[in-house]
């Protein structure tokens, strides 16, 4: 408020005055009109507050509305927002977040608060995790663009990770070392992610001529204890594996345990394989090579095509975009031994 009043040229209280809508003071439509202007050349609001400016200052629509299911519980959305964040800032726009907690009722009062908001170019609807989703009826009166979720195929342009090709290249990495008996701790196997990794994992098997064995995969939950698990039932095979991929880099940090437990060193008798690089990867004995989700990306990918379209009027035929992360080869893998 400081600030709009130095730019007004104003006191502080009248500022307040007129950012309040307060009725019964006497201040000319003039210093109002100068103060809404200096508040949207800063972008500032009230906390909680929204009160449309006077008719007569033209507003400009600067801002993209970033609606995510979920935020808190993971660093994948978080990672996404930035992406589009640092993206849409670079082309001059601001992303403002808002998480539903899956909550119909929460959506709805978004997409009304964002509908009715004239500095809005677009939405980027985003989920914590890959799948299909129904997109809201408001949505089709404003551009959209699906992030790590896809709908109808033809009707919407959808950005997801390129998973297939993730677990693919993790696998292939380990089959590049010699290794031939290759575990896989999956993530849950109805998610679309699991679901695809593991094709990925089969596609660079047949890929080097080695027949899938489905005793070397196991079902997992995405965390350490599951990985943990998983780990000792196939380092307990009669022929264990040389190199265990997990679905995530959670779950690597579970199997690295249990071949602790077994007496087994990472990366000499046992090479381990994890997927996400979270922060983490970089910190574990030994640090764990992964395969990137490629988060930031996606996100900076998702505000691109959403500019192009609600800014740059191009017409780009709706499509699902796959976005595919690089291998990250640390210390955690290595050569099979003689």
């Amino acid at each position: 408020m400081t600030d709009v009043a130095r730019i007004a040229g104003v006191s502080q209280s009248s500022v307040s005055l007129v950012l309040n809508a307060m009725s019964g003071s006497r201040i000319s439509q003039e210093t109002q009109t100068k103060v809404w202007e200096a508040a949207h050349k800063i972008g500032y609001k009230l906390p909680g507050v929204r009160h449309d400016p006077p008719s007569q200052v033209a507003v400009e629509r600067d801002t993209i509305a970033f609606i995510v299911d979920e935020i808190s519980t993971s660093p994948h959305p978080v990672v996404s927002l930035d992406g589009a964040r640092d993206y849409a800032f670079e082309q001059g726009f601001l992303v403002s977040a808002h998480a539903t907690r899956s909550n119909p009722d929460l959506e709805d009062a978004v997409l009304r608060a964002v509908l009715r908001d004239p500095t809005i170019i677009g939405v980027i609807y985003a989920t914590i995790f890959t799948r299909r989703v129904h997109v809201p009826e408001p949505l089709k009166n404003i551009p959209t663009v699906l992030l790590n979720c896809y709908a109808e195929p033809r009707q919407h342009m959808a950005i997801v990770p390129g998973e297939v090709a993730g677990g693919f290249a993790a696998t292939a990495h380990l089959t590049s070392l010699g290794h031939k008996r290759i575990g896989f701790i999956n993530g849950e196997p109805w998610m679309d992610a699991a679901i695809d990794r593991l094709k990925g994992y089969k596609q660079a098997l047949a890929t080097a001529d080695i027949a899938f064995d489905e005793s070397l995969v196991r079902d997992g939950d995405w965390l350490p204890l599951r990985g943990y698990e998983a780990g000792l039932d196939l380092l307990s095979m009669p022929n264990p594996p040389t190199a265990i991929f997990c679905g995530n880099d959670l779950m690597a940090i579970g199997v690295m345990e249990a071949a602790a437990e077994k007496g087994l060193r990472v990366p000499e008798d046992l090479s381990v394989m994890g997927y996400d690089d979270q922060e983490l990867a970089r910190y574990t004995h030994p640090p764990l090579s992964t395969l990137v989700l490629p988060n930031y990306e996606m996100g900076q990918k998702a505000s691109e095509m959403l500019i192009d379209m609600a800014v740059h009027h191009k017409k780009l035929r709706p499509m699902t975009v796959k976005v595919d992360g690089p291998l990250v080869v640390r210390t955690s893998t290595a050569k099979l031994s003689s």
